[in-house]
């Protein structure tokens, strides 16, 4: 990972291009009169270079100001707000490069309206304290940008994948528990044990710790056969990618930075490229795609034929859609529920493009007529009627009453985390458009077999008001109405 910039220097050009406009200076006066040349001087105000003493001196000297003063790290109280930006570990330690960001272009917007951008930074960081987010949430939120930017498609690691494959699983042969543990243990001298959720209660959320110090992966012993197959996939990927910062909890107890965070990401698509390879799934798509009817079953049957989760194998989709099919209007999300329960909670989402679809929301309630919610109340009642194990499968066309947008929407509902009692479901959205219906034959003409649903966001939001499935009033609806009637009184005044 490249060195981001060192926030002195940062700071530094930040206060001596504020004292040399506060002093009514060009660049090329300073220059002038400093000794120094306009090139160097712009190196500095962009935070790339910094003066050593005597330079330091000639610079305060020509601004009339203190030595002392101009090396100080403490701004003003305006700009208080861009010094704690700059000394804070979102500058240190997210690569602003990934974001396509030169840091000194950043320097050179803090320094050109200093008081309003720090009003904003200021604003932003009073609303991240008030929702409590997290480092962890700002990294992710970071990472989810980073993925979006490439369509969440990276041809290195699918290439560092296909170079595994052919050294140790050449031709068909699979990707296997077998395998990855004889890796791990023979090639990367693990050690692979088991922890009970029930004599470690503490660590009942966590897939697996891993102890650097023995070189021993502990893995959960509830987990599945899937679950566990990846979890050696991501180990080997850490060692097979050579990613020294990682994490050592799977999930998260918290990211100690940012390439923590990415690095993670980088071994979980490494195991992704190994266990759902792209040679056999493209054509496996396509012939899905060109078949003139859905069926969930042959869906959820492709999926359960690469032994991956649902969640694993629409994010896999979502590497290989862009690249393979041109297919890049999409978003996945996850909503996780209680069974018995009528709320549900979106515990991950990524759009590859700016559509609508779920969104966090506080305090609201999401629109019931959602297919990813329907699913997981229609396992929940088969679970408890009917004994049911197993997943579901549904698909919906999903149109945004607000916007009239329409969506084909796969969910796929499956027991999650028994010890909490909960069920996810983990959805792939897809826009129509005329696009999509040439790439999936069965949409072109609309097939009967996939169920029609007018939706919205959320209930709060929504002017449906026949809607069965409502629990809740269109509050924010209501309000925007009322501030529209005031907005047409007040011009009527006039």
């Amino acid at each position: 990972m490249a060195q981001t910039p060192d926030p002195i220097r940062l700071l530094f050009g930040l206060k001596l291009k504020q004292i040399r406009l506060d002093k009514g200076l060009s660049i090329s006066e300073l220059a002038q009169n400093s000794g120094l040349s306009i090139s160097y001087i712009t190196e500095i105000e962009k935070g790339r270079k910094y003066p050593k003493t005597d330079k330091i001196a000639a610079l305060a000297r020509v601004m009339d100001v203190d030595y002392d003063t101009l090396v100080s790290l403490k701004l003003n109280k305006k700009l208080e707000p861009i010094s704690d930006l700059l000394r804070s570990r979102f500058l240190t330690e997210i690569p602003l490069e990934l974001l396509g960001i030169d840091p000194s272009d950043l320097l050179e917007l803090l320094a050109e309206a200093p008081a309003k951008v720090s009003a904003m930074i200021s604003t932003i960081m009073n609303i991240g304290r008030s929702y409590h987010v997290s480092v962890e949430r700002l990294y992710m939120a970071v990472l989810r940008s980073y993925q979006e930017m490439h369509d969440n498609y990276f041809e290195d690691i699918e290439d560092e994948g296909d170079r595994f494959l052919t050294e140790f699983a050449s031709g068909h042969a699979s990707v296997d528990e077998a395998l990855l543990t004889s890796l791990l243990r023979t090639r990367y001298n693990y050690q692979i044990q088991p922890f009970d959720r029930e004599t470690h209660p503490e660590l009942a959320a966590l897939r697996s710790v891993f102890r650097p110090e023995s070189g021993t992966l502990y893995l959960n012993s509830h987990l599945s056969s899937e679950q566990r197959t990846f979890i050696l996939a991501r180990e080997v990927g850490f060692q097979y990618l050579n990613l020294k910062t990682r994490p050592y909890t799977y999930s998260y107890v918290e990211a100690d930075s940012f390439e923590q965070m990415l690095n993670n990401y980088k071994a979980s698509y490494f195991a992704g490229t190994i266990l759902i390879r792209r040679l056999d799934l493209v054509p496996r798509l396509q012939e899905l795609f060109d078949r003139p009817t859905w069926s969930n079953e042959d869906f959820l049957g492709l999926i359960q034929s690469f032994h991956a989760t649902p969640e694993r194998f629409f994010y896999r989709l979502s590497n290989l859609l862009p690249k393979y099919f041109g297919i890049d209007q999409l978003f996945f999300y996850r909503f996780n529920n209680t069974a018995g329960q009528t709320n549900f909670h979106l515990t991950k989402e990524m759009h590859l493009t700016r559509q609508q679809g779920p969104k966090s929301m506080a305090d609201e309630h999401y629109c019931r007529r959602w297919v990813a919610l329907t699913i997981l109340q229609e396992l929940a009642f088969l679970q408890k009627n009917k004994n049911h194990v197993g997943a579901l499968c549904q698909a919906q066309l999903s149109t945004y009453a607000d916007t009239g947008n329409t969506f084909f929407i796969v969910s796929v509902a499956q027991p999650y985390q028994p010890h909490q009692q909960q069920n996810m479901s983990v959805s792939m959205c897809f826009k129509l458009t005329d696009t999509l219906r040439s790439k999936m034959r069965f949409l072109n003409p609309l097939t009967p077999d996939i169920p029609q649903r007018i939706v919205n966001e959320a209930c709060e939001r929504c002017g449906i008001f026949d809607c069965r499935e409502r629990v809740a009033a269109p509050t924010v609806l209501q309000k925007k109405r009322q501030i529209d009637a005031m907005r047409k009184s007040l011009e009527k005044l006039k």
